[in-house]
């Protein structure tokens, strides 16, 4: 076991930089955020100077797991043999964005705030907020059960629009969510629900072709969207704002595990956090990705010791994505076609 924790040492430390991607809102006390939004943010590419040679073997270590994934990924061999597995997996795939969305619903209303803590009910519908509360709650529920999911999916939307109205454009860093209500719209509840299993809610003809003609369509805008959110997220906390990423970075004393200078480590987790979302968002190597999302996300959570509950719609999507893989949008997906069958890896 030690011979085969050595040998993916490398892979791992390549990948631990990552862990600095939390939600910096999730991590700092509000008073430090008020603070950080409010000063003039440094801008991270700066730290290249100084650090060229740091940088170079970051991007040479880069280079060798990309290119080991990509040679993985169209190496036939490794192709054939688990193509019977993930294709298997993919029927999983609806049901884990049902379930997702139905238990971030309840984790919205049992903490009477949208998508994540700094959302609070409070600021979008005042007095209702606890009223809304526990709507969530029920509608989570139904959601579990799959009873009324493309209802309440068409209500999440709005509810979507109107916290972009109320919170301005930081509310894209949960286009996530955006893209799961869609995929609930246009294919519904799924198999393995109570609303497909005694034909709940039957829909008219003409809008029942109209969502069957805009399925293919579903899973394709929930991987670009979970991917933009990602690298909106980057560049919000890391980039525009890197005054909040540094505040993570002393406080949490990170250079203790890397010994660079603190702007350094924003602009490393600011660059491997845009292009994993960026190779989600044009479908290269979604399941590499998707399982490199949650393993970092996994050792922010561990670190930090960040709440669980905003970060269920993360790994929900990024299981549903792995279980679903590519699409006939994504690049791979269509560039690395063999005999008209989507690539597996």
């Amino acid at each position: 076991m030690r011979s085969y924790l050595l040998a993916a040492l490398p892979f791992l430390v390549a990948l631990i930089p990552g862990a600095t991607s939390a939600h910096e809102v999730y991590v700092l006390d509000q008073e430090t955020i008020s603070r950080a939004l409010a000063a003039e943010s440094p801008n991270p590419f700066n730290a290249y100077a100084g650090n060229e040679y740091e940088f170079f073997f970051w991007a040479l270590v880069s280079l060798i797991v990309l290119s080991t994934i990509v040679f993985a990924s169209v190496f036939r061999v490794y192709e054939a043999r688990l193509h019977p597995l993930l294709a298997y997996l993919k029927r999983f795939a609806l049901p884990l964005v049902r379930m997702t969305v139905g238990a971030s619903l309840i984790s919205f209303g049992a903490y009477r705030s949208l998508f994540g803590p700094e959302l609070p009910f409070t600021q979008l519908f005042g007095t209702a907020g606890s009223a809304v509360g526990i709507v969530c709650v029920a509608a989570g529920t139904l959601i579990v059960a799959g009873i009324g999911t493309r209802l309440i999916a068409l209500c999440m939307l709005g509810v979507y629009a109107f916290a972009v109205y109320t919170f301005g454009w930081y509310a894209f860093t949960y286009s996530d969510h955006l893209g799961s209500f869609l995929v609930l719209l246009i294919l519904g509840s799924g198999p393995w629900s109570l609303g497909v299993t005694y034909n709940i809610a039957r829909m008219p003809f003409r809008l029942r072709l109209l969502l069957h003609r805009l399925s293919p369509y579903a899973f394709p805008l929930m991987r670009m969207l979970f991917g933009f959110g990602i690298m909106f997220a980057a560049l919000y906390a890391k980039f525009i704002h890197s005054e909040l990423a540094l505040q993570v970075v002393m406080q949490y004393d990170l250079t203790r595990y890397f010994p660079f200078d603190p702007l350094f480590i924003v602009l490393g987790a600011c660059i491997i956090e845009f292009l994993a979302g960026l190779m989600m968002f044009a479908g290269v190597a979604v399941r590499w990705t998707g399982l490199f999302l949650i393993f970092w996300l996994t050792l922010s959570l561990l670190y930090f010791q960040e709440a669980v509950w905003p970060h269920i719609i993360l790994f929900g999507l990024g299981l549903a994505i792995f279980c679903h893989g590519y699409d006939r949008w994504s690049l791979e997906g269509y560039l690395l076609r063999h005999k008209g069958r989507e690539p597996v890896l």
